[in-house]
């Protein structure tokens, strides 16, 4: 599969950004879907999964309240809304895909270094 995100830019601290990521393939449906973000200087890290199913979403804690994670199996798309947008949240934004086990644990959909397949990235600037 591949994935390209978008709906990155410059945001003033407690703005909103809606990331996309489209992908390409008949099995979208099939992986558990992620967000992962790298701020400069810093390790990669996870920000949030949505399970194939929808139904069950996963977030660090820093998001949590201010990030929805949300898939459309019929249009090949995952979402990352983000609300009151600090600087802190800065950062190259990955959607990534999962196809491992059907039953991946929530510690494994939260390794990045699990996930098959990564878009290219796309970078959010929060402003204070």
């Amino acid at each position: 599969v591949q994935l390209q995100a978008s709906g990155g830019g410059l945001v003033q601290a407690g703005g909103s950004l809606r990331l996309s990521c489209a992908a390409s393939g008949r099995t979208f449906s099939s992986y558990n879907m992620g967000w992962f973000r790298q701020a400069p200087g810093k390790e990669r890290e996870f920000v949030a999964v949505v399970r194939r199913s929808s139904s069950t979403t996963y977030y660090t804690d820093s998001v949590k309240g201010r990030f929805t994670i949300s898939r459309d199996n019929a249009k090949n798309a995952v979402y990352l809304q983000m609300n009151s947008l600090e600087p802190e949240d800065t950062a190259v934004y990955y959607c990534a895909a999962y196809s491992g086990d059907y039953y991946a644990t929530e510690r494994i959909l939260r390794d990045g270094n699990r996930y098959q397949y990564w878009g290219q990235g796309t970078l959010v600037t929060v402003s204070s």
